[in-house]
């Protein structure tokens, strides 16, 4: 019976070890969190009226960017350097997505100049 005892002792101990998704180290493995290709920029009040969110915004160079306008009004994000421009973005749209080079960029909204931000995008 001591016998019986033991040995289901160990079968379940082995069992919970496979359940648990243990390694033979001991340690039960990580899966690194995914890095999302597309990082959104919003186009929304929520740094006061007329602003960008993140702002700086910081993205790799190997990622796409995304700008949202979460704003009741139309908006139109070009770099200042003007090599991007999202075109006209109505209340609820989004642009294309955008590979940007590496670099420090600033940026505006041509319908609301005073609206500014700025793109940090890293070397990978």
């Amino acid at each position: 019976m001591r016998r019986l005892s033991i040995g289901m002792l160990l079968a379940s101990l082995v069992l919970m070890s496979a359940c648990t998704g243990m390694n033979e180290a001991g340690s039960i493995p990580t899966t690194p969190t995914p890095v999302s290709h597309v990082v959104t920029v919003d186009v929304a009040e929520i740094n006061g009226p007329f602003s960008f969110y993140p702002n700086p915004a910081t993205v790799g160079s190997d990622q796409t960017v995304v700008w949202r306008n979460s704003d009741a009004v139309t908006h139109r994000v070009v770099l200042d350097k003007g090599s991007v421009d999202t075109g006209n973005l109505p209340s609820g749209t989004a642009s294309q997505p955008m590979a940007i080079g590496a670099g420090t960029w600033s940026y505006h909204c041509s319908i609301h100049p005073e609206m500014v931000g700025t793109l940090k995008v890293t070397a990978p």
